[in-house]
């Protein structure tokens, strides 16, 4: 079957209608022409026909059944009322008298044209139309004159879309024979029909009286055949009817195909020069019912639209733009990412901080993916394939880390795919100023800005202040308001005090109010910030963030309101509460933290990077939900995951032992207020005496400006930057190199960060560098006798360290760990290899108690105790322990490893059994609700993916409506991405090779045989 074939069909469910038969049509379309004792013969076998069903004499208008109905309706068996009856009606067409044929030929004359025209019957499918080819003797039968019967209403249009494969699997299953057969059939009838035109009347009737003599002969075949075929019918239909019915939508279609107009509209309008951005920013207007159907926006605030509308942004520039947190960044990138993937069909990459972030962002464009056609490929932790696959049709948004979006970008330069993408967003675009992930994200746009000059970039940040040099980096134009959908107040707590921040003010702040709220000698020891007079004006019933300067006091904290709040707040959401406290249990195979088991019950929680991944996800949607209602956290969740609040407390003007930035304090009270359920937003900061000056010059001070650090980053910035230009051929020479980094961030910024060295000399040292640590090696190319050049190329152990992202200050180290594991590589256990892909910096952060250290050694087991030895780790020297790095099979001699690691790595990321990976690899499911789905039924992604949301709610417990529909729409995509993907290979493996011995002889011969003769 083609392609179009093998899709869903149409499926039309068969109701007791009143539907006309061939036999009744063909009854009316001939009554002029029949004789009386014809009609007496026709009336006994309509009235044979009308005992299975109801007979009508005129065309009934066609019932738009949906795919939720069932395949048969309200009929009680298709052998009733489904297609045999009408394999009857066909029967008895073919069996009438001949001399009605005779009385046919006339019509059949005049209709020659529309024989032709009607001698095919159209089933619609989803991609193409099949087409079924009737017999020219049927359809001259079903025709007259003064009667014109259009394909749709005939006797295949009603049947369930089983049986329409049926009939075109025997169709397909016969092309090869079919059209010779068809032509064949053709010219007889042609024929045949010009010969009843020229003959003589008594020729005619003399090969009719032939015809008569051998029909009973014929008739006897032909119902054996006839015979034969509703058998094979019936044994069809009802190995149909048990299968799954493919459910198709004519609604569904309908959409669809709209959809495809307006994207083919929008692309002509953003090519024209006009003014008019079609239903939605030149998008279609199914784009703008989704936003409101998934995330309840209807309008544009006046800035989107503005910005949306810029000349800069219409014309594909460059832009970064800058609002304050909670301005509605976001939507503004998302529809330009949609542009670029619906219209101008390219590829996106949106560079986003955290893990946390890119997995809230894929669930919320997950449903957007699969209604409009696109993919939404998750590029965090362990997920990601390079080089990503390159798709045939659909195109696919790529949100990654800024580590994983490097590599995905150096893995696109390499195979030649640069080109291929559209458009890079990156969020936080401050953070490029900040130490080695700074250098990384500097590294990625540099590469994307010299290889690709048809990639659009955009960067978005709340905390932005020197943007002359980024938009000098970037070549970008800048957009900036100072819009807030929802009022922020600001204000500073001295003792029991509280002032609100005005920059009217001489001092910068004016009196507001005094606290109002009745202390004990114990609470006053135990708060003496009053923070449980606080959090009390708002919780339970709105929520609450308190940032604590350290990992510590958050848990502190947490515990010590519990203390002295009431018993109420217990009662408040209790059953959901012991449902999350269940699943942080299951999340750490019982092991839950004593803290969290007692601030639970009471709203609220602790949040820092002490908890698992597993343990800040769940708080995080429990928090969402508003089970949990206060969190205490650190700066970390400024930057994190969307989790707004009514009000802000800052516990002190402190992150550790460093006093806050103005960026880091207007990233935290950013989160006060949430749109669209709060009028306003508060924050609070708590501060003493002695900080007040240095906090009121905080509050009143301009951000602080970003700088480039890819030079103080020296192995994993400047000197990874040259080994990956060199390795993918970017730049390979000392005058492309320079010519590179004179267009960096560092480039631009090289004024007022150099002061002892130039940029030349810092790139003659770093190469010198890479060089001397074998990882490069140098060319001296002479263009003539007095002139030369240096050019370099990368080794094998330079390759395999950029590809793998190994910081190259320990590249050497790992190189002879690994050399030596190979000599005496214990598999016994997978301590040897835990050993070998433990990242060397770890070492350094590690403190580890010796006693506990010592207990720990001496558990060994003796195949364990062996791998220590073997690393040189004895009972006399405990402390003496190294760490390694997972690596890239780059280097032929390590190819053991591949191997070994790959089920390693799947046990690492999610350290459970092996049934429940399948479902954790969903984004959004985690262990505890992995078991949930699991025992309930939902045991692979298929089963997620063909999941319905209702069902899942009433099947699982504490799921929300939200989460159900993310949970269903993740798997659908990555269902969605596998199969494409399978579809690639098979693609490959079929396509001819392009390199084929002989290949290009053959093709300009093929050529020259085609050309014409010169004679």
């Amino acid at each position: 079957m083609d392609e179009g074939g093998s899709r869903i069909r149409r499926r039309v469910a068969v109701r007791k209608r009143n539907r006309p038969s061939l036999e009744s049509i063909f009854a009316a379309s001939t009554a002029a022409e029949l004789q009386p004792g014809d009609e007496e013969e026709e009336e006994k076998e309509e009235m044979m026909a009308g005992s299975r069903r109801k007979k009508t004499a005129e065309v009934q208008p066609v019932e738009n059944n949906d795919s939720d109905e069932d395949m048969f309706g309200d009929s009680d068996s298709f052998a009733d009322n489904s297609f045999l009856p009408q394999v009857d009606d066909l029967e008895r067409c073919m069996q009438l008298p001949e001399h009605r044929k005779r009385a046919l030929d006339l019509a059949s004359e005049q209709l020659c044209s529309e024989s032709n025209e009607h001698n095919k019957l159209n089933i619609t499918t989803i991609d193409s139309v099949t087409e079924l080819k009737m017999d020219e003797h049927t359809k001259n039968h079903s025709r007259h004159e003064d009667v014109c019967i259009e394909p749709e209403p005939d006797i295949l249009y009603d049947i369930p879309s089983s049986q329409v494969l049926y009939f075109e699997n025997l169709q397909n299953s016969s092309n090869d024979l079919g059209d010779q057969s068809t032509k064949e059939r053709d010219w007889n009838a042609s024929s045949h029909q010009t010969m009843n035109e020229e003959l003589p009347q008594n020729s005619v009737e003399q090969h009719q009286q032939i015809d008569d003599s051998s029909s009973k002969v014929r008739t006897s075949s032909e119902e054996n055949k006839r015979k034969s075929l509703k058998e094979h019918l019936k044994n069809a239909m009802t190995g149909n009817a048990k299968a799954q019915t493919p459910i198709f939508s004519k609604t569904k279609q309908l959409k669809e195909t709209l959809l495809s107009e307006e994207i083919n509209i929008a692309k002509k309008t953003m090519e024209s020069s006009s003014d008019d951005l079609g239903p939605f920013y030149s998008l279609p207007s199914k784009v703008r019912d989704l936003y409101v159907q998934f995330k309840g926006i209807e309008k544009l605030y006046e800035w989107q639209h503005t910005c949306l509308t810029l000349n800069s942004v219409q014309g594909r520039k460059n832009l970064i733009y800058s609002l304050p947190t909670s301005g509605g960044k976001t939507l503004v990138a998302e529809i330009l990412m949609l542009q670029e993937l619906l219209c101008r069909r390219r590829d996106v990459l949106m560079i986003l901080p955290y893990v946390a972030i890119v997995q809230e962002k894929i669930s919320g464009l997950s449903s957007f993916g699969i209604e409009l056609g696109f993919f939404v490929e998750e590029y965090a932790g362990s997920k990601g394939k390079f080089p990503p696959i390159k798709r045939r049709e659909k195109k696919s948004l790529y949100i990654a880390t800024i580590e994983k979006g490097h590599s995905l970008v150096n893995s696109l330069i390499e195979t030649g795919r640069i080109g291929s993408l559209g458009l890079v967003v990156v969020d936080e675009l401050h953070m490029i100023g900040e130490g080695s992930r700074g250098a990384i994200l500097e590294m990625t746009l540099a590469k994307v800005l010299y290889t690709s000059k048809t990639t659009q970039i955009i960067g978005m940040s709340a905390t932005l202040n020197n943007v002359e040099d980024l938009q000098e980096f970037l070549q970008a134009e800048y957009y900036t308001s100072q819009f807030r959908p929802v009022e922020l107040k600001e204000y500073l707590k001295i003792n029991d005090t509280i002032y609100e921040v005005d920059s009217k003010a001489e001092n910068g702040m004016t009196f507001s109010r005094l606290l109002n709220y009745k202390y004990s000698d114990t609470l006053k020891k135990m708060d003496p910030d009053h923070l449980v007079a606080l959090v009390t004006e708002v919780i339970p019933n709105y929520s609450c963030l308190v940032f604590c300067p350290t990992k510590k006091n958050c848990e502190n904290v947490a515990e010590m309101i519990c203390k002295f709040l009431s018993k109420e707040y217990l009662k408040h959401r209790e059953e959901e509460k012991h449902e999350v406290i269940k699943n942080l249990k299951d999340a750490s195979s019982g092991n839950m933290c004593p803290i969290l088991k007692r601030t639970i019950p009471f709203g609220i929680a602790y949040h820092h990077s002490g908890l698992t991944s597993d343990e800040r996800k769940l708080l995080e949607e429990a928090y969402s939900a508003g089970v949990l209602c206060l969190f205490t956290c650190t700066s970390t969740l400024a930057a994190g995951v969307n989790l707004p609040a009514r009000r802000v407390i800052l516990r002190a003007p402190y992150v550790a032992k460093e006093f806050l930035k103005r960026n880091q304090y207007k990233q935290m009270i950013g989160r006060a207020g949430r749109a669209g359920i709060d009028s306003t937003g508060e924050s609070i900061l708590i501060l003493q005496e002695k900080d007040k000056q240095q906090v009121l010059e905080l509050i009143s001070r301009p951000l602080e400006n970003c700088y480039s650090h890819l030079v103080q980053e020296f192995t994993k910035g400047i000197q990874t930057l040259f080994l990956s230009l060199i390795g993918l051929k970017i730049a390979t020479n000392l005058e492309d190199i320079y010519h590179f980094m004179s267009g960096t961030f560092f480039g631009v910024q090289q004024k007022i960060l150099l002061k002892e060295k130039s940029l030349w000399e810092i790139t003659l040292e770093s190469l010198r560098y890479l060089t001397e640590k074998g990882l490069l090696q140098k060319d001296t190319i002479y263009k003539s006798e007095k002139e030369f050049q240096y050019s370099f190329h990368i080794t094998k152990l330079g390759r395999a360290s950029f590809k793998g992202t190994i910081d190259l200050a320990y590249c050497d180290i790992l190189y002879r760990d690994l050399k030596k594991g190979l000599e005496g590589l214990v598999l016994e256990s997978l301590l040897h290899l835990i050993y070998l892909t433990t990242p060397y910096d770890l070492a350094s952060q590690c403190d580890p108690d010796w006693m506990i250290y010592f207990r720990q050694f001496s558990q060994l087991s003796p195949a364990e105790q062996n791998v220590a030895a073997l690393l040189g780790v004895s009972e006399n020297f405990i402390g003496k322990k190294a760490s390694g790095q997972a690596i890239k099979k780059e280097l032929e001699e390590f190819w053991v490893y591949k191997a070994l690691l790959v089920e390693l790595t799947k046990k690492l990321t999610y350290c459970v059994k092996a049934e429940l990976i399948p479902l954790m690899e969903v984004t959004g499911v985690l262990e505890g609700r992995a078991k949930q789905l699991y025992n309930a039924g939902y045991k692979s992604l298929t089963h997620l993916a063909n999941a319905d949301p209702e069902v899942l709610i009433r099947t699982i417990d504490h799921l929300s409506r939200r989460q159900a529909k993310q949970i269903v729409s993740s798997a659908k995509m990555l269902l969605h991405e596998r199969a494409e993907a399978l579809q690639e290979e098979a693609d490959e493996l079929l396509s001819r090779p392009s390199d084929l011995p002989g290949a290009a002889a053959s093709a300009a011969e093929k050529a020259r045989s085609h050309l014409p003769s010169a004679f």
